[in-house]
């Protein structure tokens, strides 16, 4: 699997995606020999989007602060959804305005429609929820996100931060310490000749 790009994952982020939950399943995804092209709706190849820290301090909720710039390495414009293996979601503030873009919704039906492996994590399952895909379907997210995917008709699984929910082709973790239980499930779909 090493330094191969049989593999291709869409990555749909946004200004405020959550830092980790950008970094490292771009770079682990990378590290294994997949491509992965991050995209962003209104931006090019290229262009930076910035992310957010969240972390937990106390507060009623998470504190956030800034991360980094992420380079794009795609044209959301221009991409072909059926040239990718899978779709990673994300999470972050940025899923507030990402669920109210179309062209991303649509992405989401056709993996979702297609049964090509999904990964959403912490906030990425609004999006799902937007898209009307997650009636009958069991997954996880952030624990705030739990009212919108039982509105749509989906089974909010609660789960520690380190844990995956995983139904058919969907992978969910609530945060980013869930990332090697998320991203072991979702390459065990795309590629299972590279996952143990």
């Amino acid at each position: 699997m090493f330094g191969s790009s049989k593999y291709k994952v869409l990555m749909i982020v946004g200004d405020y995606s959550e830092d980790y939950e950008v970094m490292v399943p771009f770079q682990a995804l990378d590290m294994v020999g997949i491509a992965v092209d991050a995209v962003c709706p209104g931006k090019c190849k290229g262009d930076t989007i910035r992310t957010a820290i969240h972390d937990f301090e106390g507060d009623q909720t998470y504190s956030e602060k800034p991360g980094h710039l992420f380079r794009l390495t795609a044209a959301f414009g221009l991409i072909e959804p059926d040239s990718y293996h899978g779709l990673y979601l994300a999470g972050g503030r940025a899923c507030e305005y990402l669920r109210l873009d179309d062209e991303v919704l649509g992405l989401v039906r056709t993996f979702m429609n297609d049964d090509r492996p999904v990964a959403a994590i912490c906030h990425g399952p609004q999006i799902l929820a937007a898209a009307g895909v997650l009636a009958g379907r069991n997954l996880t997210a952030y624990p705030a996100v739990a009212p919108e995917i039982r509105a749509v008709g989906g089974t909010y699984v609660a789960v520690a931060p380190e844990d995956t929910v995983i139904d058919g082709n969907l992978a969910t973790s609530p945060a980013w310490p869930g990332h090697p239980g998320l991203l072991r499930a979702f390459l065990r779909r795309i590629a299972p000749d590279a996952v143990n």
